[in-house]
């Protein structure tokens, strides 16, 4: 009797071990959450002699290959050879198409992941990683065992653009943290990049036919200090490596508005009116002739502030036309994307009248150079060209303003996305103009009924900015962007059906556990059990 009881015991325990060793696919804590999982039974391990299997035929799935083996490689210590001979997890492109969803399919015999698209298949390369144990984020040899658990998931994208932006103007953030913010940003499925190149406080992109614009502009920054900015090889060197993550990099020239450092670099491009530190005639409300031939315009002075709406271009002056074609001409032939934002936030000091005429002679002018404009949404007071679109972010008739012209919103609500909000009055950097944003106000928000009217037929997707008044290094935007990022990424990508803040919150930390092995300092918000 002893040896029955000795032995279901002993068969109790094995049990209860192997279920400790056999995970659930649909308990990996992926972010975002995909559409569909299905849990199978059991695991598959990688091994010494595992390699990745290519399957098909495009210019890049070499490319998706070798970076899932560079992933793999480091804390696993094996090669992961990549081929199209035999491998026991398998790249499957069965298309030549832009889709970006995928099937993952684990088996007994291996891992396999099928797209009809490279960036699908680029995804379910990123939820594979997401379901190892997150010891495989190390750089360096992990003395553990990788197993992943069986099952399958059906996996899609609810918004065409699912972004983020960095204000690389108010501080300048160097080319290896916009680095590390992009492979963040492709872990969580995310494919556009906005980068905010101007203001008032720096000019970060190097514009050759108007090289002062760095020299000077782009010599300081908020609060002082040396300031910087992109040479066109750096910038085509961000472009690159964001294409590589299948994320498309946009730029902003901010405009009539937030243009003191080109004002600060170029005289004639000032206004006929300049008074100290570059601030036009507000308090008096004077008139400005920007046509007068006696104007004898001079720089304003650099600015390292943080009070905005108070500069602007020259809205009649054909020279800043001259210099706007000079700008987009430039950029745009090192910006394969198809959008170029130009801005128009916060110009309190142009006249309503001229700030329509300049935004529709800019967006004319980004037409000729093949790009669509986006603008922040005070743009839609203007006649909008055909597929341009409007950044929500603030008024809400506003966006009104672009569905009425049958153009696309991107919304960007500042009271739940903007990710320079402090979380709380206790918070150590960041702004709270629009909101005090915890994470769970940054996830509880649904896109398509946010702003009356603007239904998801209206919508192009969502976008998580990141200004930097407060912000001067990556610890600063890691602390800030995650885990709201991840919010925003969840939002973007997974269906709201299948959202919910009880779910989130226990998948997140799990995605805690990754950022900690690759050294992102995230906040640790007190409404999740990390």
């Amino acid at each position: 009797m002893k040896k029955v009881l000795w032995s279901l015991a002993l068969g109790s325990l094995l049990a209860m071990a192997s279920c400790k060793e056999s995970p659930k696919l649909s308990q990996s804590g992926l972010l975002p959450l995909p559409q569909e999982i299905s849990d199978g039974s059991g695991t598959y391990e990688l091994g010494a002699s595992s390699g990745i299997k290519l399957t098909g035929s495009s210019e890049r799935l070499t490319g998706i290959g070798e970076f899932l083996a560079e992933k793999l490689r480091p804390a696993t210590g094996f090669d992961f050879p990549v081929s199209f001979d035999a491998g026991d997890i398998e790249l499957e492109l069965t298309g030549n198409d832009d889709s970006e969803s995928y099937e993952l399919t684990v088996t007994a015999d291996g891992v396999k992941i099928s797209s009809t698209g490279e960036a699908g298949l680029f995804y379910g390369v990123q939820t594979l990683l997401q379901i190892l144990p997150a010891e495989i984020y190390q750089a360096n040899l992990q003395n553990q065992s990788w197993m992943i658990p069986q099952g399958m998931i059906k996996d899609s994208p609810e918004f065409e653009y699912r972004g983020s932006m960095l204000d690389v103007a108010r501080h300048f953030i160097s080319v290896a943290d916009v680095k590390f913010y992009l492979d963040q940003m492709a872990q969580l499925k995310l494919n556009y990049l906005h980068l905010h190149l101007t203001d008032d406080q720096g000019w970060r992109i190097e514009i050759k036919s108007w090289p002062k614009l760095t020299e000077i502009g782009g010599s300081t920054q908020v609060g002082g200090g040396k300031g910087g900015f992109y040479t066109q090889e750096d910038y085509k060197e961000i472009v690159a490596y964001a294409a590589e993550r299948f994320i498309t990099i946009v730029p902003e020239v901010d405009m009539p508005g937030h243009t003191n450092s080109a004002l600060a670099s170029y005289a004639e491009l000032n206004p006929g009116v300049n008074l100290p530190n570059g601030k036009l005639d507000s308090v008096n409300k004077a008139p400005l002739d920007y046509s007068m031939p006696t104007r004898n315009p001079q720089a304003s002075e650099l600015y390292t502030g943080i009070e905005v709406g108070w500069s602007t271009f020259a809205p009649k002056l054909e020279l800043t036309y001259a210099f706007v074609d000079s700008v987009v001409r430039e950029i745009t032939e090192i910006t394969p994307g198809p959008y170029f934002h130009i801005g128009g936030d916060e110009s309190h000091v142009t006249e309503k009248e001229d700030y329509i005429y300049f935004v529709e002679r800019v967006q004319d002018i980004v037409s000729k150079y093949g790009k669509t404009s986006i603008g922040w949404d005070e743009v839609a007071t203007a006649k909008l060209l055909p597929g341009n679109v409007a950044q929500f972010w603030a008024k809400e008739e506003n966006a009104k303003l672009a569905k009425d012209q049958e153009n696309k919103v991107l919304m960007s609500p500042a009271k739940k996305i903007y990710l320079d909000m402090q979380y709380d009055s206790t918070t150590r950097i960041g702004l709270h103009w629009a909101a005090y944003v915890e994470l769970d106000s940054a996830y509880l928000w649904e896109p398509t009924e946010y702003a009356p009217g603007i239904s998801k037929e209206h919508i192009l997707g969502i976008e998580a900015p990141l200004w930097t008044e407060t912000v001067v290094n990556r610890e600063d935007i890691n602390y800030l962007a995650f885990p709201r990022l991840a919010a925003a990424a969840e939002i973007a990508w997974t269906s709201k059906d299948r959202r919910n803040w009880e779910g989130f919150s226990k998948r997140l930390p799990a995605q805690g556990k990754r950022w900690d092995v690759q050294g992102v300092g995230f906040y640790r918000s007190p409404k999740v059990t990390w």
